[in-house]
């Protein structure tokens, strides 16, 4: 069972900007397999290793609908973005709120995998989405930042009840 914590906003760790990683070793497989762990417990599509307090360029992601196809991105590239589209998006540094976000409709990504491996992928809907949410977690940019300034306040009044009723239990 995987010990890691995921940080809150405003914890400071979710604005840092994740170095590339270089080492490809069982420790990182390792934490590969505990993030996919904590996001499955938590019930998460997507987690960065900087939701963690992780100084790592990776995430993980499982969008399927029975969640059986996990996918590790390590140092993720956009390299190409297609159409628009808008879909509700949630956070797990966010417990309690959800929001519309505009991304691209279809992105081409190259990563590694866990092994060290090239990959390039190209994905639209969900996954596009959380490719683009995740990768933004890398760079210390949080999903609120697509949104006004008073629509954040809204946003951040929200996660406050969030966070008093879950401290009151």
């Amino acid at each position: 069972m995987s010990t890691l914590k995921i940080l809150k906003y405003p914890q400071k760790g979710l604005r840092e900007i994740a170095p590339i990683v270089t080492q490809f070793d069982d420790a990182l497989r390792q934490t590969v397999k505990e993030m996919f762990e904590k996001m499955y417990a938590d019930q998460g599509c997507g987690l960065a290793a900087t939701q963690l307090g992780l100084s790592l360029r990776l995430f993980v992601m499982d969008t399927s609908p029975q969640q059986n196809q996990p996918i590790c991105i390590i140092n993720p590239e956009i390299i190409s973005k297609e159409g628009e589209s808008i879909s509700e998006e949630g956070c797990l540094s966010f417990p309690g709120v959800y929001a519309r976000v505009m991304r691209a409709t279809k992105v081409t990504v190259n990563y590694q995998d866990e092994f060290g491996q090239p990959q390039t992928m190209t994905a639209d809907g969900l996954t596009s989405h959380c490719i683009q949410h995740e990768s933004e977690h890398l760079d210390g940019v949080l999903f609120i930042d697509h949104f006004s300034k008073l629509k954040r306040m809204m946003m951040l009044k929200k996660l406050e009840k969030v966070q008093k009723a879950a401290a009151a239990e």
